[in-house]
This record gives C-alpha cells, structure tokens and sequence, in this order.
C-alpha cells in the first residue's frame, strides 16, 4: 500500500527500507536533504515539504510521523493537517507521550482524521529482525494499517492494545522496565570489574550467561557485543540519557500508589551518570566529617 514517512533518522529510514523490501509504496520528507537522498531509489518518492507530502498521497491517506516527540511532532501534524481530509489517518511511531496522544486524537478526530500511535521497539537492529509495535488505534483505522505493521514488525510481533493513546501508554511503561532491566546488568557488570579477588573478562561471562542462564536476554547478548570490541569499555563515558518514558513511568506510577523502586532508582542512577563530580556527595562528606571526624579528601 502506499504511505508517507516524515522523519528519516536512524529509525524513520531503516522503516522506509523495510517497508519498501515488503513492497510498499513510500513518500519521504526529511528536512536533511541528505537523509532524503540516501532513500532515493525504487518505491520512494521523494517530497519537497510537508504540503507535497499530502498531495502525493492517494486518500485515504496514511502518514507515518517518526520524529522527537514533544514540539517536533505538533509541528509536523499541523504542517500537515490543512492538507487532510476526513478519513484521512495520521501515525505517531516515536516515542510520544501518551497524554499528548490523547490530545492529538482528539484534536485529529474531530477533523474526521483518525491518529494511531504506535509504540516502536527494535532501535537499529528493527531493519533486519523487525519492529516490536504497540499500537493504539480505533478498530478500523488499525485494520487499514495492518498490512504496514505486518511488513515492519517479525511474526507475533505487533498488537492493537487499545484505543488511541494506549500504544505510547505500554511504550511508556515497556521502557521503564528497560531501565531497570539496564540498570541491573549495569550493576552486575561493575562489580565483577571492580573485583579485587579476581581477573575477570566480561566478555567471557557475557558470553556464557547467554547459555543457559536464568539471566541471559538480547540485552545481555548486546553486552557480550559491546565486551567483545572493549572488554573496559574504556573508551566509553559513563554518561546515560533518558528520553522520557522512564519519568513518566514513575509519575504515572506514583498517581496510581504502584511501588515500582527498581525503575525509580535507575531512572535517578542516570541522573547521577550526567555529573562531573556530585555535590550530594560533597555535602554528605562534609556531614560526616563534621559529626564524626571522618576523613575527607582534597579535590
């Protein structure tokens, strides 16, 4: 079928190239040329901006948005928006708020444009083993989609969770869990490397606790990767972003009174990644050196 993809990044482009490789017809707008560029070929047609993106598509049209959530994506819809027409189905694929959704559903819905948001797992590995998509639609603007979720996710690997704004509400919470689950293999691995009982090679453990062990996973399979390039990972800074979901899987947490430390905590721990020296930490020295007479060390 055919269908338009504005935002080409690492997450856009690779679902252009699967979606073509599934025989869909594509419409790209990017604002890098060289993004735009890079797609050129059999089953893409590029687009100016986002005005011709609506006028190359056949109606109903389908419109897939992969860009940062928050100003970008209200950007892109409402560039977008005065070229629609009813019947017309608007996708939100990065990674939105679910409450923004719920705004956007409303808003689209009562131009007669139904909006889906689709909850996107896979990151750069998505091109080849496929898209884990969680997706919030009415029931009939999902069944109009089906066959682009069915090209870009593996088998067993899409689902209609609900209504509009469900989709980046499992998103959401799917990526707190990765942030405890990251945060635990963090803390396994460091204290292997800080031992002083023994040599050890990550990459050897790695490797073996993908065997048969209670905690290997794809996370852990991307660990035995990463061990395997730089055992020290020495040339990596200790520094962590987050894009969101995890502190709105613990605001969303703390309004429903669900306990959920694990997920708070390594939300917080990457906060502490970001500092160059903590100044907790200084004033927590300081107390104990002023109530106990411990030793404090010069900077």
């Amino acid at each position: 079928m055919q269908l338009a993809m504005i935002g080409l990044g690492r997450m856009g482009g690779n679902m252009v190239r699967r979606l073509v490789q599934g025989g869909h017809e594509l419409i790209v707008f990017d604002s890098s040329p060289d993004a735009v560029k890079s797609l050129a070929g059999k089953g893409v047609t590029a687009a100016k901006d986002i005005a011709e993106v609506a006028r190359l598509l056949t109606a109903p049209r389908v419109v897939w948005v992969m860009v940062p959530a928050g100003a970008a994506v209200d950007s892109s819809i409402e560039q977008l928006v005065p070229h629609l027409t009813r019947g017309d189905i608007v996708i939100d694929g990065g990674n939105s708020n679910f409450r923004d959704s719920l705004h956007r559903a409303d808003a689209l819905q009562a131009r007669g444009i139904d909006f889906v948001d689709v909850g996107t797992s896979g990151g750069i590995w998505g091109l080849t083993l496929g898209y884990c998509l969680m997706i919030g639609a009415a029931p009939d603007a999902f069944e109009h989609c089906e066959p682009i979720f069915r090209a870009l996710a593996p088998p067993e690997g899409y689902a209609h969770v609900g209504p509009p704004g469900a989709g980046h509400y499992v998103k959401m919470v799917h990526n707190g869990i990765e942030y405890g689950m990251l945060q635990a293999y963090a803390e396994g691995y460091e204290i292997l490397h800080a031992s002083q009982d023994f040599e050890l090679h990550l990459g050897q453990i790695a490797k073996l606790w993908n065997h048969g062990s209670v905690v290997r996973s794809w996370l852990n399979e991307l660990a035995e990767r990463a061990f395997s390039r730089d055992d020290q990972l020495a040339a990596i800074r200790g520094y962590v972003e987050d894009s969101g979901e995890g502190r709105w899987t613990v605001a969303e947490a703390m309004r429903l009174d669900v306990p959920a430390p694990v997920i708070t905590m390594s939300l917080l721990a990457r906060f502490r990644s970001r500092q160059q020296e903590s100044f907790g930490a200084k004033v927590i020295a300081a107390l104990r050196h002023e109530f106990g007479g411990h030793a404090v060390q010069a900077k």
